[in-house]
Formats: C-alpha cells, structure tokens, sequence
C-alpha cells in the first residue's frame, strides 16, 4: 500500500506541506475578511460621509453674469456705468453646515448679525444648486483670504461681476434710471426666459432707460463647466462660453445743460424739456424733486426711504413725460390757430373785453379783473385775455379745437424709449358721454379753449407743440442717439399741414408776448439782440373760485395751500428768427407763469444758447443785479461750463 510505502523523510515533508497551506489558506482568509470588512464600512458605515464627498468631487456648471451696457451723453461723457466687484457666492448643497461656514467666513468679512440672517433667509428661498451672493464689494486681500482658508468654506467661492454707478447722480436720476434685483413680479412678466432673471443677485432695470432698454444693456450669460475637488477647490475648467456684455447706448441729452437746469430748478416740484430744433434731440429732461440713483444702489436704510417718500412732490416721478396737467394759457396757440385755418378771425378784428362773459347759465371771467378793454389778435394771444379766446372757442367748437390739439401733438404718447410716457387728453363730445356720461356743454367748450377743463398735457407734449410752431414741421422727439456704433436712424419730419400765414400770425403775439411792453413775459425777455425769444405764459388753475370767494376777494396765493395753488407755466423759443431751441416749463402749484416759470425758462434758454452760464450782459440792465444774486445761490460747484452752446457774443 502507498502509506506502508512512504518513508520517515516523506511523511515529514507532507505535513510540513499541511501546515504552510494551512497557513497560507488563513492568510487568504483574513485578507478576504479585511476586503470584506471594508467593504462593508465603504458601503454602509462610511457611504453618506463618501456621496457626499463624491457629490462635491464632481462637475460644475456655474451662469456667468455679463457686464452691463454703459450710457453715454450727447457728447461721450459717461452717465451710467460699471465698477469692478468681487463678490462672494455661496451653494447651499456644495456648503453642508450652512451657519458653521458662514461662521468661519464672517473671521474674514465682518457682517452683523442682522446681515447674517438676511443672508441665511436668502440662501434658504434659492434652489440648492444657486450660488447665492452673500457678500459683494469685498477687498483684495478679503479675496485671497477667502481662498487661503477654502478647506474651512466649503460651498464658498469668489467671482468678479459689477456694480451699477451713476457719475452725475441727480440730474440724471429719472432719464437714466437705476437697477436692482430681479422680484418675482419681474420674473412672471418676462416674456423670454432668461436664464439671467433666476440667477440669485443679479440685476436688472427698474425705471427710465434701465428699464425700457433693459433687454439692450443686460447682455447674455456665458457659463463656466469646471471641476472642483472635496474641498472644493476647483481644479480644471472643462468647457465654457464667454458671456456677451450688454449694448452702450448714447443719448442725446448734454449733461452740462442738464446739470444747468436741475440747480436751477432747486427742489420745487417741476418739469423741464428743451429740444434742439436743428434735429428734435431732447438735450434736457429734468425733473424735481430728484434722487440720488447710487442709493438704490449701496442701499437705502429704512429712514432714508421713508424721508424720499415722505418728500413733497414724491421724488421718484419723471415728471416731463409721466405727468400731465391743464396746460392752461400755453394752450390759447391751439384755439388761435383752429380758428385762424377755420378762417373765422383775421388779425385786426377786435372784441371788447370787460373782464368777464357771460353765457346763457354761467359767466366766466379773464384772469385781468378790470378786463383788456379793445382786443385784437396780437394783444388777445400777447396778454393772454381769456375773454377773447372764449369767443373764440365758442366761433370754432370743439371739433377743430380737438383736430388741431393733435395736429400739434397733444392726446397722443411721444414715441421715446422711456417708461410710462403720457398720452394726456384732449377731450371731445364723444369721449365725455362715454367716460362721463353726459352731453357736452358749451362751458366744456369754453374751459378746453384755455387749455382748463378736461385738457391735459404732459411738459413734452408742450415742448412738441411749441417745436412744431416755431419750425411748421411735424416735429417728433428724440431720445436715443446710437446703439453700441450704430447711429440711431429717424425719418425727416413732414410738414405740419398748417397754413404758413397762421404760423406766422402765432409767431408774432408769441414774439410779443415776451418782447412788448404789455406782454405776459415781458419782464423775462432777452437783451441780446441776437437771441431774442418768443413765448407764452401759463397759469392754470387747479381749484375752482366759487362765486362767494370772487364776491368777498380771490385769495392770494400765498394765503392759499400749496396744493391749491396754480400750477405756473411757460413755452417758448428762440432764436425768434432762426429757431434752434424750443423749451416748456410747468412748476407744480407754482403761481403764476409771468412770475415763476418764464424767467426760469428764460434762464435755460440761455444757458443752451451760450454753452454756460448765461452772462449777465444778456439780461436788461435793471434786471443784472438780481439775477447776479440768484445765479450766487445756484448750487453749481464742479458743474463748470455747460457744453453744447456756441460762444456767442451778447449784443445790444
């Protein structure tokens, strides 16, 4: 048999063979037992704290914000632009422990406690995925700290965007605008989506150009595809798309003249549009009371917004465009020129002004108690006599009134890039038995003649119409000058389709209204023979005096309250002989037009003719010594000169 066979030798070398396989088994056996105990901790003691290490180790896609369209002047000077800023974002799914790494980050960048909730609300209301901004207008070294101590931020990172800035503040607060967050109101409105509208922080056009040329200025994202590490760091970028910065626009306001008229207007509620007659740019829009946009910005505290609300004449309003009034007397070139194209009035019929005319119900009165006594054409428009232009009403009706209001741009929206322009109203018969419903009244005739009633007009509308007088052109405003290089392209404005001779006629009282010794503006006239100006006065009231009150005496404006004060107004132009400006002025319950609003416009007029401050040798002699005090208290520092006029010599 085998066993007997095997000698001492073999039956040793056999179990020592058993024992190392044995051995060797057991060794196997342990090290599958270790694999397989560490498997099982990888799979089921350590598998969160491993997804969630392998979620972070992972491919990123991050939205890059563009940088914003600037905007420019008539001239190239820079109105709205863009600052570097470093900003740091935080992804909720990326960070873990939210208050621990905002905790660590705040050993870096100081932030309060109140900031610290706002933040920690914030990230909570974006997805987790977002990065969400929860520091911006950080330092350099608050950077490189940040990234020095990344291993401790986890979710944090760093990136470069712009802040919004507004080099001329108030003057330009309501044309220009200003920018802030996305809402969710902006986000259910937009037609397009874009994917910009839902990228937490990222702004966008609230009001004036910011917002109307929004889609222009905004650009598209770009993105970044990178991949970041446990730690998060980011270790090589995959793929990317540069984002496309928004469009430059230029705007044909001159900054010097617009800086002009806000000093000169002061904080008085009012409204201001000069245009340049050589090409209808609008070259100033002001409005008063203003705001600085740059607060919108780095953020008003709460008594600071409640102190601009609070404000008399609500600051935030772009007055020239958004609101309309009566346009009072500026109105009476409507009624003069409906009839004068009806062929009802020549220029040496006269009427017999007493101070009042009376109809079959009701007697209405001229702002000259005493009356104007014989009145022609020159002299009714000249003196503004009420009386004559409610005879001349009642001869024309309100068909044609209506018919030449719009001829001359009033009841329709200017088309200008700006948001919530005014369309105003020019009533007629049937537009009052529809909104009113009742007939149309001979009163109603009356009252719209002198621009009173249901007329209303925005200070644009005003400025157009006075343009379209002085130039017999279909004149129509202009805002936007180029995009990006592209030159902003507009038809040739079309005849006005009004009689030359009837201009003319219009022309002359405007002439004499400010340049005859018994004219409404006479007091606001130029002394340089070169500029003289033509215009109208306006004083259109927003109460009405019963007849008790005109029994026992009108009360004086002062005695009255601010809000039942007559709005003050002036149009005008000039050159009388070669026209390049035309202006309109409406100074909210300012009292009368003659008093307030004509030397204003006078002052604007000159300030674009001369290119700075109009010079004293420009105004009458008697008038210098009072106009060197008030130019004294005009808050001018570091307006300079006010570009955009020729260097014109003054001539007597």
């Amino acid at each position: 048999m085998r066993g007997a066979q095997e000698g001492p030798d073999a039956v040793t070398a056999r179990k020592l063979l058993g024992r190392r396989a044995l051995l060797l088994g057991g060794l196997q056996g342990a090290v599958l037992l270790t694999i397989a105990g560490r498997l099982r901790y990888l799979q089921v003691t350590a598998s969160p704290s491993l997804s969630e290490m392998a979620e972070r180790n992972r491919i990123s896609v991050r939205l890059l914000q563009p940088m914003r369209g600037e905007v420019f002047d008539h001239d190239g000077t820079l109105l709205a632009g863009n600052l570097l800023n470093y900003r740091v974002m935080l992804v909720r799914e990326q960070a873990g422990d939210i208050d621990r790494v905002l905790d660590n980050l705040r050993a870096i960048i100081p932030m309060s406690d109140e900031e610290l909730l706002a933040r920690i609300e914030e990230i909570s209301d974006h997805r987790t995925f977002d990065a969400v901004t929860v520091a911006e207008n950080v330092s350099w070294q608050q950077v490189a700290r940040v990234s020095a101590n990344a291993p401790a931020l986890p979710g944090i990172s760093v990136e470069y965007g712009s802040t919004r800035t507004y080099p001329f503040g108030q003057a330009f607060a309501h044309v220009v605008g200003y920018v802030g967050p996305v809402s969710k109101k902006d986000q259910q409105s937009e037609t397009d989506w874009d994917p910009l509208l839902h990228f937490p922080g990222f702004q966008i056009g609230k009001t004036g150009l910011e917002r109307s040329l929004d889609r222009e200025l905004r650009g598209s994202g770009g993105n970044r595809t990178i991949e970041v590490n446990a730690q998060g760091r980011e270790i090589r970028e995959v793929d990317g798309a540069e984002a496309q910065a928004g469009r430059d626009l230029r705007i044909t306001i001159r900054s010097g003249l617009q800086t002009y008229v806000t000093a000169r207007l002061g904080s008085e509620p009012a409204a201001v549009v000069v245009l340049d007659l050589s090409n209808d740019h609008i070259i100033a829009s002001v409005s008063t009371p203003t705001f600085d946009p740059n607060k919108f910005i780095s953020g008003y505290t709460e008594s600071e917004f409640q102190q601009l609300l609070d404000t008399r004449g609500s600051p935030l309003i772009n007055r020239p465009v958004r609101s309309v009034y009566p346009p009072g007397s500026t109105f009476k070139m409507v009624t003069a020129l409906a009839a004068l194209e009806a062929g009802l009035i020549g220029s040496d019929d006269e009427i017999t002004c007493t101070g009042e005319h009376q109809t079959q119900h009701r007697t209405f009165h001229c702002w000259r108690s005493g009356g104007h006594g014989q009145v022609n054409f020159r002299k009714g428009l000249s003196e503004s006599c009420d009386v004559y232009y409610y005879l001349l009403a009642q001869q024309v009706d309100i068909g044609p009134i209506a018919g030449m209001a719009r001829k001359l741009g009033f009841g329709t929206r200017p088309d200008i890039p700006l948001p919530d322009v005014a369309r105003g109203l020019i009533p007629t018969r049937d537009w009052k038995l529809e909104n009113k419903q009742n007939p149309w009244q001979l009163g109603d005739t009356l009252n719209a003649g002198i621009g009173q009633g249901f007329v209303l007009a925005s200070a644009l509308q005003i400025a157009v119409m006075t343009a379209r007088i002085a130039t017999g052109r279909r004149s129509r405003p202009g805002l936007l000058m180029a995009i990006d290089d592209n030159p902003v392209t507009r038809s040739a404005p079309l005849p006005l389709d009004i009689g030359e001779a009837s201009l003319e006629m219009v022309r002359d009282a405007m002439f004499a209204a400010t340049n005859h010794r018994q004219g409404t503006a006479y007091g606001s006239r130029s002394f340089d023979s070169t500029f003289q100006i033509a215009g109208k006065t306006g004083t259109s009231q927003v109460r009405a005096i019963s007849l008790a009150e005109r029994r026992r005496g009108i009360r004086q404006y002062v005695d009255l309250p601010w809000k039942d004060r007559d709005h003050a107004l002036f149009c005008g132009f000039a050159p009388f002989d070669n026209p390049r400006y035309a202006i309109a002025v409406i100074i909210e319950h300012g009292g009368s037009g003659s008093r307030v609003a004509a030397p204003i416009a006078r002052d604007i007029l000159m300030a674009a003719h001369y290119g700075q401050v109009p010079p004293l040798e420009a105004y009458p002699p008697e008038l210098r010594s009072r106009i060197l005090d008030e130019q004294k208290l005009l808050d001018l520092e570091g307006l300079g000169a006010v570009p955009g006029g020729p260097d014109n010599e003054v001539r007597a």
